[in-house]
């Protein structure tokens, strides 16, 4: 055990002790509980737990280091991934011409009210206004057309780490909803559309394991309705993920295959083998630092932050827990050999060994930020040749001796990322309820509930789904059409419409 730190940690945390030694803080609890208030929750936990900072215009933030390193782990994953698929990464500017961005004419409808537009320069008006990238279809797609010529051209798959803006919105949320974010955008042509629908789902599966090897959070492998499709593409195919405490479906991230409508528009033309002219079948997909927001809405509580281990810049942090006469220097000394002992095992380890905080108060600190594992070190322990372990998770307390600490940590670390999912799926699966009718849509509409219903697929239908629930909450819509359907009884009726099912889709009010 901690050897009486707790106690001690509670006299210093209130001016007890030497108080010259303990800095005093106000405010470093959250003001708001996760099931009472949950956007003012979510805005102050993402800030307390120093994710990101707000930025003097408004939808616009800083992502703080804290963040950052969450999204270069996943982003050292992906990257990876792709390049074993023979991915490679580019670069495509950030300005697009107005000429090129009106190309496409469904998908600029798509993104029209979003662009942001750069008109002057200095104090001069520019002859042409310049569109800033809300996605790079229309910025890469002119040299797709003037780099593929023949068959040998092709496969031609190509990724880009970046920013885009997208301006037009209300209710802007860090991570969730801003004007500009970060992500990886590919862009991939093929000769047939078999090897287009194989990389769509190759891409799906790489998403899937960012939210629930990564970041802990279940989500369902679905397709976008015709009505909620990416503007201008063939099909849509998604990582829908589910908020319980607002009964909020979030699109995790999306796979896209485009068909041949981009190669239609922009000429990426090319002979195959047999000499004869034929359009390329083209793919696009991404993922966002949305991922991040999602992670903090389904893991965090009211003490802050909880980071799944294989994410956290920081696995665990080692807290001296002096008092009364003990031997301080052996204790520090015993904290900082942790520290290197787990390091070289490849554990993200660090020591909080500021002086003007109290180990109470620093408990509480990295409780906000998320730390999967708190490890303490007191007189006892240090006796004993032991330490103190603390699950962020559950608050499950274990002492372990120094002996076999790599090996207990790993393994800690390794039950916190599993319980985390378990937890979270559990919480989920909770909320999805199935209907067969329109009366009990509306009634688990009304908990909040993601709906699985049977649907005739036809978007007349979907647009007066829409329309007989709008209200303060917002409308309800197709979330995605599960990949693995369920079977559908012989004479399953639309819940909706009455007419004969033609598939299984999860329905509900989404971000």
């Amino acid at each position: 055990m901690a050897g009486g730190g707790e106690k001690k940690s509670k006299a210093n945390a209130t001016g007890g002790g030497k108080k010259k030694e303990v800095k005093k803080e106000t405010g470093l609890g959250l003001s708001y509980k996760k099931d009472e208030n949950f956007g003012e929750w979510y805005s102050e936990v993402v800030v307390n737990g120093e994710m990101i900072e707000y930025y003097d215009i408004s939808g616009c933030y800083i992502i703080r280091p804290w963040a950052m390193s969450i999204w270069e782990t996943m982003q050292k994953f992906f990257d990876a991934e792709i390049k074993k698929m023979k991915i490679q990464n580019c670069y495509f500017p950030l300005f697009v011409s107005p000429t090129v961005l009106q190309k496409e004419k469904d998908h600029i409808e798509g993104f029209a009210p979003e662009v942001a537009w750069v008109t002057k320069s200095g104090e001069s008006d520019l002859e042409v206004p310049i569109a800033i990238r809300p996605t790079s279809e229309t910025v890469m797609y002119p040299y797709y057309s003037k780099w593929i010529r023949g068959h040998r051209d092709l496969p031609l798959k190509l990724n880009q780490w970046c920013n885009v803006v997208r301006w037009e919105f209300s209710n802007p949320t860090p991570f969730i909803r801003s004007r500009e974010f970060l992500w990886q955008e590919g862009h991939t042509a093929f000769a047939t559309k078999s090897e287009a629908d194989d990389e769509v789902l190759q891409i799906l599966e790489l998403y899937r394991r960012i939210y629930e090897e990564f970041l802990a959070v279940p989500v369902i492998k679905g397709k976008k309705s015709e009505l909620e499709k990416f503007a201008g593409g063939l099909y849509t195919t998604t990582v829908e993920a589910f908020i319980p405490n607002t009964g909020r479906g979030i699109q995790g991230a999306t796979s896209h295959c485009l068909g041949q409508n981009f190669s239609k528009m922009f000429e990426i033309i090319f002979e195959n083998e047999k000499g004869e002219k034929a359009m390329a079948w083209q793919n696009s997909w991404a993922y966002t630092t949305r991922t991040i927001g999602v992670m903090v809405m389904v893991h965090g509580d009211d003490k802050g932050l909880v980071l799944p281990p294989r994410v956290a810049s920081v696995q665990v942090i080692v807290v001296p827990v002096p008092y009364k006469d003990a031997d301080t220097q052996g204790i520090f000394d015993a904290c900082t050999a942790t520290v290197e002992t787990l390091c070289e095992a490849g554990i993200r380890a660090n020591m909080d060994s500021r002086d003007n905080y109290s180990p109470g108060w620093k408990y509480s600190h990295w409780e906000m930020k998320g730390v999967p594992l708190r490890i303490e070190i007191g007189p006892k322990d240090l006796a004993k040749n032991q330490v103190r372990a603390v699950r962020r998770d559950n608050g499950a307390k274990v002492d372990l001796p120094r002996s076999s600490l790599v090996e207990r940590i790993k393994e800690l670390l390794d039950e916190i990322q599993e319980s985390l999912f378990v937890a979270a799926k559990q919480r989920r699966d909770a909320c999805i309820q199935i209907v067969k009718t329109w009366d009990e849509f509306v009634e688990a509409l009304g908990q909040r509930k993601m709906i699985l219903a049977p649907w005739c697929d036809e978007e007349e239908v979907e647009k007066d789904v829409k329309a007989r629930t709008k209200g303060e909450m917002g409308a309800a819509k197709t979330l995605c059409s599960p990949l693995e359907q369920p079977e559908i009884p012989e004479g399953t009726l639309c819940f909706a419409s009455g007419k004969p099912a033609k598939r299984w889709s999860y329905w509900g009010r989404s971000y």
